[in-house]
């Protein structure tokens, strides 16, 4: 049995990329009481954390979970509040270069196997009216650094160093990758 520890629908799609046929388990852990620390550390606890509880439950099971944040000059960008937080992160990103990072956990038979995966992320200079225009979308929703690469936001994206996937959620080549290792990392 294969498990997926999230409630992503993105995740959910990508993963079917790889892996045809598993199970979506959602993991809840309150997220607040995880200390922030640097942004690959960070995400890299969620996803342990995420997986960890998921694989307590169901020690037969392969479980795979990840978690994404976006950072900027050392401050960690969650997903927004409201619009207005929304707004205020665009405004902020506008012009400049950003990381997208995954941290992801996998158990395979009781081994772990764990990564981080990082990509930056450059915006073109955003406008008042084009971070609006975008808003009205209501695309920024639950996306960490309130937009999401894959629809309208890639208008926002002038260019990419890294994995595209990762930016959106699951860096599936690496996923493949940690599916297939002789050992874990």
């Amino acid at each position: 049995m294969f498990i997926l520890a999230s409630q992503s629908p993105r995740r959910r799609e990508l993963l079917q990329k790889i892996v045809p046929d598993f199970e979506v388990q959602p993991a809840t852990i309150d997220e607040r009481q995880v200390p922030v620390t640097a942004p690959a550390d960070y995400v890299q606890m969620l996803a342990q954390l995420k997986g960890e509880s998921i694989a307590q439950k169901n020690p037969q099971a392969t479980v795979l979970s990840a978690d994404t944040v976006v950072s900027f000059q050392g401050t960690i960008y969650g997903k927004p509040h409201d619009r207005q937080d929304a707004a205020e992160m665009l405004r902020q990103l506008s012009g400049s270069t950003h990381q997208a990072y995954t941290g992801v956990w996998l158990s395979i038979d009781g081994e772990i196997r764990k990564t981080v995966v990082q990509t930056d992320v450059t915006f073109w200079p955003l406008s008042h009216e084009m971070i609006e225009t975008y808003l009205d979308t209501e695309e920024y929703r639950d996306k960490a650094g309130a937009y999401g690469i894959q629809g309208q936001g890639s208008l926002l994206v002038e260019k990419i160093n890294g994995d595209f996937y990762n930016v959106v959620g699951l860096p599936i080549s690496t996923v493949a990758r940690l599916l297939t290792a002789k050992e874990a990392d």
